[in-house]
């Protein structure tokens, strides 16, 4: 439209995807989001109530988990990262990235809880896992799986992202903190990634959390029960 418009040139748009892909050229703005496109396919998988109900400052550890997937383009390819995070702590128990947005994501993240070291000393059983309704947590290998560990699945209510905060502002600021876009390689991505879920873990303090880290602060819980 502008080339007509401002310069009296015609031209069809699959021309310009051409010349896009001769030089490189990307658009720096509403880039397809797989993730969205594969949520759409939910219809015939099954969802759950939502228990956590924004119900967000706890005082238990290991009671409430909050889990979800980002994007993360780097040398314009993507990634996808799975977290599952402590609603009482803030800590991330448990992160899978990935190249791929498949099922393996999100059953990873799971079986990483489930062999951490913190969570050696116990077990998931009991511990409620929120998520949204996407194609992955509505999935029957993952309701098997949360139901198998005799974990509760809970949900945020369609189109609700405020339902899942936690782990949305999480996915925030850390984009923000990393120089995510300008990695090479997708090892260089995932050390990055590794580094800073060490440094929020061990080393980021919080206001919120009586200026500890989130480590810190699940130990200062635990050590009150």
């Amino acid at each position: 439209m502008k080339l007509k418009s401002d310069e009296n040139i015609t031209m069809n748009h699959k021309k310009i995807i051409r010349i896009m892909k001769k030089y490189n050229l990307y658009t720096k703005v509403r880039k397809r989001n797989p993730y969205k496109q594969i949520m759409k396919k939910t219809l015939e998988h099954r969802t759950f109530e939502n228990k956590l109900n924004r119900e967000f400052k706890q005082k238990d550890p290991y009671r409430i988990f909050g889990t979800d997937i980002t994007y993360m383009f780097f040398n314009y390819k993507p990634a996808y990262l799975s977290i599952i995070k402590d609603i009482a702590s803030k800590e991330v128990v448990s992160w899978e990235l990935s190249r791929r947005i498949d099922m393996d994501l999100v059953l990873n993240t799971v079986n990483n809880a489930q062999n951490s070291k913190e969570l050696e000393k116990t077990s998931l059983k009991g511990i409620m896992i929120h998520s949204d309704q996407g194609f992955h947590y509505t999935n029957p290998a993952y309701i098997n799986m949360v139901k198998n560990l005799d974990m509760i699945q809970s949900m945020s209510r369609k189109g609700n992202c405020i339902d899942n905060a936690p782990v949305e502002s999480f996915f925030g600021h850390m984009k923000d903190e990393i120089d995510y876009k300008n990695c090479k390689t997708f090892e260089e991505l995932k050390y990055i990634v590794s580094e800073y879920m060490n440094y929020y873990n061990n080393e980021r303090q919080q206001w919120d959390l009586k200026k500890m880290t989130p480590v810190q602060y699940r130990d200062h819980l635990l050590s009150r029960q």
